[in-house]
């Protein structure tokens, strides 16, 4: 009775022009998925955040994993293989967005027309960065991209000057239906809890995904679906060449609306191109360094 009217009171609170699903994003892994509900919530506002500025380049790849699983399937082209996986050769669009009226630079690359019939669904997704997190950590780099799976022309980036701007820029990529996934990275200053409403609401009005980078963990409160905390895993000594290079993910789920909470350690397959469980990288418990190793019969 308790979740009907918890129900009922969301739907009239809600306005009018809101998606009543936009459904979720399953990660593929099961251990996961299941706390969330099925998998991360489209229409909703998602923050990930690294321990510290020296673990920012991997919550950013996480953040790019979950951009990459967001964005609808396309048909790889100029196929060629290499010993161990495939690999796609992506072409690239040398046409450069200029500078919008707003005062936003925008960097990103345009979108190649498409005349193949994949135009249907969402293709592109837009990164937007304060000037400070791009002095600090640079942008998003061409092969890094790849590695996900992802083409240089779905990327629109774009520079906002403080924290104020990079929160309108967000709101307004996700009113377009044709983004994916909206990612906003900014340093440690806290956010005012009336902009994350609004980009809450935003993202549910068009089911795009809203992900939000922060470069070290936040303290102040948050509408979020989920906050995570995604840092470096190593990898595993044993593993092969093509695991050892494979990036990993210390992530720990810290807030869901949804359910439980969890921490997990992820591998990014960029021959599946999703995320897989991964083992960790020593064993549970270490052999004592003050005993001579004896073989077991």
């Amino acid at each position: 009775m308790l979740e009907q009217l918890r129900q009922r009171l969301q739907a009239l609170q809600k306005p009018p022009g809101i998606e009543d699903n936009p459904g979720v994003l399953p990660l593929g892994v099961e251990a996961i998925d299941a706390p969330l509900g099925g998998g991360l919530a489209r229409g909703a506002l998602h923050e990930i955040a690294a321990p510290s500025e020296a673990h920012l380049a991997a919550a950013a790849g996480f953040v790019l994993g979950l951009a990459a699983l967001s964005l609808s399937p396309s048909p790889r082209s100029n196929t060629s293989v290499i010993p161990g996986r495939e690999r796609s050769e992506r072409t690239r669009n040398p046409e450069t967005h200029s500078e919008i009226a707003s005062g936003f630079r925008v960097r990103g690359l345009t979108a190649a027309p498409r005349n193949d019939g994949e135009g249907a669904g969402r293709g592109e997704f837009v990164w937007i960065a304060e000037d400070m997190a791009l002095t600090e950590s640079g942008a998003p780099y061409g092969p890094g991209l790849d590695a996900f799976g992802l083409k240089p022309e779905q990327l629109v980036t774009v520079t906002a000057a403080c924290t104020r701007d990079l929160l309108w820029a967000m709101e307004e990529a996700l009113r377009c239906r044709a983004i994916a996934a909206v990612i906003g990275e900014m340093r440690g200053s806290e956010i005012d809890s009336v902009a994350v409403r609004r980009l809450s609401l935003a993202a549910a009005e068009s089911g795009a995904l809203a992900l939000l980078l922060r470069a070290t963990p936040p303290t102040d409160a948050s509408t979020a679906a989920t906050r995570w905390i995604v840092g470096a895993a190593p990898s595993s000594p044993s593993s092969g060449w093509e695991c050892e290079r494979a990036p990993r993910f210390a992530a720990t789920l810290v807030r869901n609306r949804r359910g439980p909470v969890g921490s997990w350690i992820l591998q990014w397959s960029d021959i599946d191109e999703r995320f897989l469980l991964a083992t960790h990288a020593q064993p549970v418990a270490a052999p004592p360094l003050d005993r001579p190793h004896r073989k077991v019969a």
